[in-house]
């Protein structure tokens, strides 16, 4: 059994599917009583890129002041929340940010930041180790052909400046890549470069249909297939020569059932122990391990979901909301015999939970459709698990 693993950065552990940890050896990472919280903190953005959920470009005059900010963060400690992701827009643009993550991290929230990169610089990511940040995350969508077509000419060098601005300042650094049509035949590239880079994680998000996102700009699910091989093939390389990098995916939850089902054949111990920790992690968290609060104040089950609202931190602590009755979380949180279509009769529904309600409700207009950008085959859904 594959044993050799990374040092572990401690947010995101219900948002994604750490495919190095279930490799390493056996995961039994349940939820939390709290979520991960992504904080949509601004609108503001240099850059204009084709898929962004946000439609991030400029600042909002309704966004939240600093001391609206820093109440919201209360909220969130008084609470008991341990994980607060700082995006955007790019929250570099606020320039209050410092306050904020120094705000966070003395209430002992795990504060980590979400940015394009293109603005980092050394003094800035020494800034933001300085105030408490535990992790920077720098969106990177693979080689400068395919980076700077999704977000911008000029942005890949940009970006990769700041990844080697953050890595000097030894704060865990990442690089994130969301899976387009564009980009989805040059995951090689990437793979050398954050090994050659010393980036400490290798994110890999699957495309939400949400905000400049669009099904037409996501591979087809053959595609996705393959790539998911391909990044699955990565970490196992990786875990074998001892790179201190991991690889993670998120916003697909059919990566878990194919890590598993790639694995039942040759190794059905380990296969085992991969899906009981993928039942126990519990599949999809929208509204459940994972929320967002936008840039105006209001609180989403996901990033990506922006047409639903639990409510305002202006107007009650995040606990009260969190806490409260909405007839969608608690249907989100109790999904099991609302959802439709193949998602509802699939096999691995426990691993899974649904997958992606955001995608669903973009593609069929019901939050309880079958998401379309499942890729497992029918034999894989309604077969037998072992």
């Amino acid at each position: 059994m594959l044993s050799t693993k990374p040092e572990k950065e401690p947010l995101g552990e219900y948002v994604m599917l750490n495919i190095t940890d279930l490799l390493g050896g056996p995961a039994r990472r349940a939820r939390g009583t709290r979520p991960v919280v992504v904080w949509n903190i601004t609108g503001a953005c240099g850059l204009r890129c084709l898929h962004c959920y946000s439609k991030a470009g400029a600042a909002d005059e309704r966004e939240l002041s600093t001391d609206e900010a820093l109440a919201a963060i209360d909220g969130l400690s008084d609470y008991g929340v341990h994980a607060l992701i700082f995006s955007g827009g790019d929250p570099l643009e606020r320039s209050d940010l410092m306050e904020l993550v120094s705000h966070a991290s003395k209430r002992s929230l795990k504060a980590a930041i979400s940015t394009s990169g293109v603005t980092l610089d050394t003094e800035t990511a020494k800034r933001l180790k300085d105030a408490g940040a535990s992790y920077i995350g720098v969106s990177l969508e693979g080689d400068e052909e395919a980076n700077d077509a999704i977000r911008g000419k000029g942005s890949f060098r940009r970006a990769l400046e700041g990844i080697r601005a953050s890595v000097r300042t030894g704060i865990p650094t990442g690089s994130r890549l969301t899976l387009t049509r564009l980009n989805i035949g040059g995951l090689p590239f990437i793979f050398r470069l954050v090994e050659e880079e010393g980036v400490g994680r290798l994110y890999f998000s699957h495309l939400v249909y949400s905000g400049r996102g669009r099904r037409k700009d996501a591979p087809g699910n053959a595609e996705t297939r393959r790539a998911v091989d391909s990044i699955i093939g990565a970490a196992v390389d990786f875990l074998e020569r001892s790179v201190p990098s991991e690889i993670v995916t998120g916003s697909n939850e059919a990566d878990g059932v194919c890590l598993y089902l790639k694995t039942r054949d040759h190794d059905p111990a380990m296969a085992q122990s991969i899906y009981a920790g993928l039942v126990t992690r519990g599949g999809n968290t929208s509204g459940v391990g994972i929320c967002s609060i936008d840039r105006e104040g209001f609180v989403h089950p996901d990033q990506f979901w922006s047409t639903h609202s639990f409510g305002n931190v202006r107007e009650r602590p995040f606990g009260e909301i969190w806490e409260g009755n909405d007839a969608l979380k608690t249907a989100l949180r109790k999904r099991t015999g609302l959802i439709k279509g193949r998602c509802a009769a699939c096999i691995h529904f426990d691993a899974c939970n649904g997958n992606s309600r955001q995608r669903a409700l973009a593609e069929t207009g019901d939050p309880f459709g079958e998401d379309p950008a499942c890729y497992l085959t029918d034999a894989e859904v309604f077969g037998r698990r072992r």
